[in-house]
This record gives structure tokens, sequence and C-alpha cells, in this order.
């Protein structure tokens, strides 16, 4: 019998322990602040630790209180230029590095980033504004 790689990484406690540690940066931060509602960033944390936990084989509980994710339809009310990719980009690398290799190791984190990366990317949907240009 296979491991997924929910799994194989720790499962719910894993992405709980990310998610939670991405959201506790966010409050605080100047460009991602703004984006994310104070009274629901417990909502906000929960539907992002679905969506991952879903993406990487662990429970179906993103689709069944959500639907489809459709990431760039509910992401298309805010303004996600370079300067807010690189930033969700920042405070999840922060987050990832708050987990020890033992519970995520080098393959699995590379390929955890490198779907972090991907979706970042293609939920940029405005210009980088440059100030004085």
């Amino acid at each position: 019998m296979s491991t997924s790689f929910y799994e194989a990484v720790g499962g719910e406690e894993t992405f709980r322990r990310v998610v939670h540690e991405f959201y506790k940066q966010v409050p605080t931060d100047d460009i991602l602040g703004p984006m994310y509602p104070a009274d629901d960033l417990e909502g906000a944390e929960d539907r992002l630790r679905w969506f991952l936990a879903q993406y990487w084989g662990g429970p179906e509980e993103f689709n069944m209180r959500r639907g489809h994710p459709r990431l760039r339809m509910r992401h298309a009310q805010f303004h996600i230029d370079e300067a807010a990719r690189d930033r969700w980009l920042e405070l999840m690398g922060n987050a990832m590095a708050t987990i020890d290799e033992e519970t995520l190791p080098d393959k699995h984190r590379a390929a955890m980033w490198d779907h972090m990366e991907r979706v970042a990317h293609m939920l940029v949907n405005a210009p980088t504004q440059h100030p004085g240009l």
C-alpha cells in the first residue's frame, strides 16, 4: 500500500502547523494584511489548510465545504501583483522553515515549495505598480 504525500509528511498536524505559522505573520504584514478580513483570519486559515491537505492526498474537506477550488476565480477580487506574490512566498517560506527536516524531508519540501510557487505565480492578476514611473 502506498503512502500519500499527506501521510508521509505527518498529515493534518504538519499542514495545520505550516498554515498557522503562515497566518501568524499576515495581520502585521503591510501587503497581505489588508487583503484578509481581521474577523475571519481563522476561516482563511482553515480554507488554506483544507486546500493544501486535499491537494497532497489528505481529506477532501475543501471540496466538501467549498466546492471546486477555482483559485483564480476566488482570488480575482484581490489586487495580486508581483509584490503580493513575492510576499506571500516569503511568508510561506518562513512558515515552512519552522518544520523540521525529519517531518518534511528535502524531497517533500522541494515538491511542496514547487507547488507553492506555481500557485503563487498563477494567482497574479494585476500589474506591479512602480511608484514614480
